[in-house]
């Protein structure tokens, strides 16, 4: 099987940084850095969070344009969980102007005059049979955070999400990739984990889905693998099958009736393709970020790496995998 560089990367709005983790001013070329990092990562496909499109903090750039360009991309999304800017402590500032809820660029908006946003990205050198696009809102309160540049803990409010989908042409056949950057509000981002599940139920395995869940260890695949536990659609139709077989039985051929149990539903082996620390960049101590895969086989997984690179307070995870 080929192999195939899967990648996420939380970008922190293409922040540049210095080795101790301190914000650097943006550049003159304020995508360059971004770029650099991107065209590193050699990836064939890649998720990315907190991406910046139009906002004056980022120089105005067009970051999921400027890091499909550096990687060579085929096809992109970037779809926009917010329209408006960021404010300090506050959260962000609505565009009046805006669309309301989610709305998704691609390569055709590349130059357009919308207004500023920022959102989640999907980007790929493989051919696309099918895009799709989600919002999550918001959880309604928010926590106390570190935040690159400031000291101690700052409350922050949660913010809107957005996640994408694609199911891509492989060597040997379609699979599903979904891009998502979840809430950091616990059990709000386990919530919205286990709805992206359902929400990709009607696409062809294998899944892969990538990004910045705000969750750590084994918490994202047993969100995963209970949200496929609770689809019975399969076992209630093995029961019906049964239960009707039963119905039809002479009496004198089984005179002890037997009850017929509704088989369990098991969990469908998510796994992680790679189990690095990502978080906080210049010194790794926790897992964020994530490749997750079912229908995979463990043999087709190659090796993973989260390089460190000249912007975010995020390291990107990128896993080889044969597909």
């Amino acid at each position: 099987m080929s192999q195939l560089r899967i990648a996420t990367f939380n970008l922190l709005h293409g922040q540049p940084l210095a080795p101790d983790g301190a914000p650097r001013p943006y550049p003159a070329d304020a995508g360059g850095p971004l770029a650099e990092a991107v065209a590193a990562l050699d990836a064939d496909v890649l998720a990315l969070q907190e991406v910046d499109r139009h906002q004056a903090r980022s120089g105005g750039t067009d970051q999921a344009a400027v890091a499909a360009k550096a990687m060579g991309a085929a096809d992109w999304r970037f779809a926009a969980a917010l329209h408006g800017r960021p404010a300090p402590v506050a959260g962000w500032v609505p565009e009046p102007s805006a669309p309301a809820g989610l709305r998704v660029y691609g390569p055709n908006e590349v130059g357009d005059d919308a207004p500023p946003s920022y959102g989640t990205a999907l980007l790929t050198r493989l051919p696309v049979r099918h895009w799709r696009a989600r919002r999550f809102a918001p959880a309604p309160f928010g926590l106390p955070l570190r935040v690159a540049g400031r000291r101690g803990l700052t409350p922050v409010p949660d913010e809107p999400r957005a996640a994408l989908a694609a199911v891509l042409e492989g060597e040997h056949g379609p699979f599903t990739v979904v891009a998502a950057h979840l809430s950091f509000v616990p059990g709000w981002n386990m919530a919205q984990l286990a709805g992206i599940r359902r929400w990709i139920a009607d696409l062809p395995r294998p899944y892969l889905v990538l990004g910045d869940f705000n969750l750590i260890g084994a918490v994202p695949r047993t969100v995963l693998g209970g949200a496929t536990a609770l689809d019975r659609t399969a076992p209630r139709a093995r029961v019906r099958d049964l239960r009707a077989a039963r119905r039809a039985r002479p009496a004198l051929i089984e005179p002890r009736r037997r009850r017929v149990r509704e088989p369990r539903a098991r969990l469908q082996g998510w796994y992680d393709l790679a189990r690095t620390p990502t978080y906080p960049a210049h010194r790794p101590a926790v897992q964020f970020d994530h490749v997750l895969a079912v229908g995979v086989p463990r043999t087709a997984v190659g090796p993973a790496a989260a390089p460190r690179t000249g912007v975010s307070d995020h390291r990107p995870l990128v896993v080889e995998v044969g597909l």
